[in-house]
C-alpha cells in the first residue's frame, strides 16, 4: 500500500536529516520533493497546492523543539496535515432508523457487490446487526447470482424479488426486511457512469423510495482522479454520506484516498484491504497518514491480532510450550490463526519502518506449504515427531507434494524450537526468568 509514495516521501525527509535547524532553503527543497511525490501518486493538484501552502506556512514559522531533529519535526508537520486532509478522525456509520438502509452506489467494476457483502459481515461481527442484502442490480448479467452466492458464503440472507424491476425490488425488499425483523438493509445497485442520465435517474428514484440512512459510494483506488471527479457528481445527485475505497492492497498510488475528502467534503468510512470478505477496515485518517509516511500502524496490527487469535487456545498453547509438549497439531493451529489475520505482506506494512523493507520478499505460499506437510502426517506422527524416520519423511513428501528438503528443514526448525522452549521453561521454573517470553 502506497509503496512508491512512501519511498519518494522518505527521500524528501532525508534532505533535512542531519541539519541543525529548519531553514527556508532546506525546507523549500524538501517541500519540492513532497510535492513531486504527491503529484506522481495521482493526488488532485488542488489538494497538493493547498497542502503545500499549509505545510510551508507551519514549517517556516515553526521553532524546532530541542528534543527532536528538524527532519522529525518536518515529518510531524506533514503527518498532521495529512491527517487533516484525510478527514481528521474516523467517520462512523449513522444508522438510526429501524430498519436502517444503506444504499451502495458506484461506477462499474469498482467492487461494489463484494463490498456490500463485506459491510454486511462487518456489521454482524462488530455491531451485532441482523442485515438483509437486497440485490437491486438488474442490469449486469449474473449480478444478482453473485450477491446470492456471497450471501450464502457468510450466512446472510439475500432478497432478489422480481429480478427485473429495480423499483419493485427496493420496495419489496423494505417490506421483506420489516416482516423478517432485519434491522439493517444493504441495497446493491447497478454500477453506472455519472454521464449516463437514465441510470443516474434510476438510482435517484431508488434513493427516494428507500430513504437511506447512508449512501456509500465505492471507489476503486486504482482508477485515478477520474473516479474522484465522478464522486463529486454522485454526491451532487444523491447526497453521498461516505465512501468505501477498494483495492488498497494492490498497486495503488494513493491519489483517490488522499483527494476524496478534499474534493467532496465527505469522509471515507471503510477501506477494502483484500479479496476475502473479512478484509474490510474502518478508515482511520491518523493511522493511514502514519502508514503513508512509512511509520507503520501498530494499533491496527494489535487489533487484528486480538480479533483473530483465540485467547483461550493461546493460553493453553503457552502451558504446553512451557512443558515442552508443543506438538505439530499445536504448530498447525498457530499457522491457521496467523493466516486468519490476512496476508503476511499486509501485516508487514503495519510495522514501523515498513518502507525500508520494500525489497523483502514475502512468500505467502510458505504457510500453505508447511500446513500441507503437517496435514500429510498421521495423528501419531504429529503427536510424536521423534517417530518420523526417513521412510515416513518420504511418504509425507509424496503426500504433501513438497520436496524432501522442505520436510527436513521443517523438522529441524521444529526440533530447535522445542529445545529452546524447554530451556526457557526450566529457567522460569528456577526463577531465573522473570516472565515466560510467550505470554498471552
Amino acid at each position: 500500500m502506497f509503496e512508491n509514495l512512501q519511498e519518494k516521501l522518505s527521500q524528501a525527509f532525508k534532505l533535512l536529516k542531519g541539519k541543525g535547524k529548519i531553514s527556508e532553503s532546506n525546507v523549500r527543497e524538501a517541500l519540492k520533493q513532497v510535492k513531486i511525490s504527491l503529484l506522481s501518486a495521482d493526488v488532485n493538484y488542488k489538494v497538493v497546492k493547498e497542502l503545500m501552502e499549509r505545510v510551508t506556512s507551519k514549517a517556516l514559522g515553526e521553532k524546532v523543539i530541542k528534543s527532536i531533529t528538524p527532519d522529525q519535526q518536518f515529518i510531524k508537520i506533514v503527518n498532521d496535515e495529512l491527517v487533516e486532509l484525510l478527514g481528521g478522525k474516523e467517520s462512523n456509520l449513522d444508522l438510526k432508523s429501524r430498519p436502517s438502509v444503506i444504499l451502495m452506489v458506484g461506477l462499474q467494476g469498482s467492487g461494489k457487490t463484494t463490498t456490500a457483502a463485506k459491510i454486511a459481515l462487518w456489521l454482524r461481527r462488530k455491531k451485532g446487526r441482523n442485515t438483509l442484502l437486497v440485490a437491486d442490480d438488474v442490469h449486469r448479467p449474473a449480478a444478482i447470482e453473485q450477491l446470492e452466492t456471497l450471501g450464502r458464503s457468510i450466512d446472510i440472507p439475500v432478497f432478489a424479488g422480481y429480478r427485473k424491476d429495480p423499483y419493485k425490488i427496493a420496495k419489496e425488499g423494505l417490506n421483506f426486511a420489516i416482516a423478517k425483523g432485519n434491522d439493517t438493509i444493504i441495497l446493491d445497485t447497478a454500477g453506472r457512469l455519472q454521464i449516463d442520465e437514465d441510470m443516474m435517474e434510476e438510482v435517484e428514484e431508488i434513493s427516494r423510495i428507500t430513504k437511506p440512512d447512508e449512501v456509500l459510494m465505492v471507489l476503486d483506488s486504482m482508477a485515478g482522479q477520474d473516479v474522484v471527479n465522478a464522486a463529486a457528481e454522485f454526491d451532487r445527485r444523491l447526497g453521498i454520506t461516505g465512501f468505501v475505497v477498494t483495492k488498497l492492497d494492490g498497486d495503488s498510488r494513493g491519489g483517490v484516498a488522499l483527494s476524496t475528502k478534499y474534493v467532496t467534503g465527505k469522509a471515507i468510512k471503510f477501506v477494502g484491504t483484500g479479496e476475502k470478505l473479512e478484509q474490510i477496515d474502518v478508515f482511520y485518517p491518523d493511522r493511514m497518514a502514519s502508514r503513508i509516511l512509512g511509520m507503520g500502524d501498530v494499533v491496527s496490527l494489535v487489533e487484528r491480532v486480538q480479533e483473530n487469535f483465540d485467547n483461550e487456545k493461546m493460553k493453553e498453547m503457552e502451558k504446553r510450550l512451557r512443558k515442552a509438549q508443543f506438538t505439530f497439531d499445536d504448530f498447525r493451529e498457530q499457522l491457521r490463526q496467523v493466516k486468519k489475520m490476512g496476508s503476511l505482506s499486509s501485516m508487514l506494512e503495519m510495522m514501523p519502518g515498513a518502507a525500508k523493507l520494500k525489497d523483502v520478499k514475502v512468500d505467502e505460499d510458505q504457510l500453505t506449504h508447511v500446513e500441507a506437510i503437517i496435514n500429510s502426517m498421521t495423528k501419531k506422527e504429529r503427536m510424536n515427531s521423534g517417530m518420523i524416520n526417513f521412510s515416513r519423511k518420504k511418504r509425507i513428501a509424496a503426500g504433501s507434494g513438497r520436496p524432501l528438503s522442505e520436510i527436513n528443514k521443517l523438522m529441524k526448525s521444529y526440533d530447535e524450537m522445542k529445545k529452546m522452549m524447554k530451556k526457557f521453561g526450566k529457567l522460569e521454573k528456577k526463577g531465573k526468568l522473570g516472565k515466560f517470553p510467550f505470554r498471552f
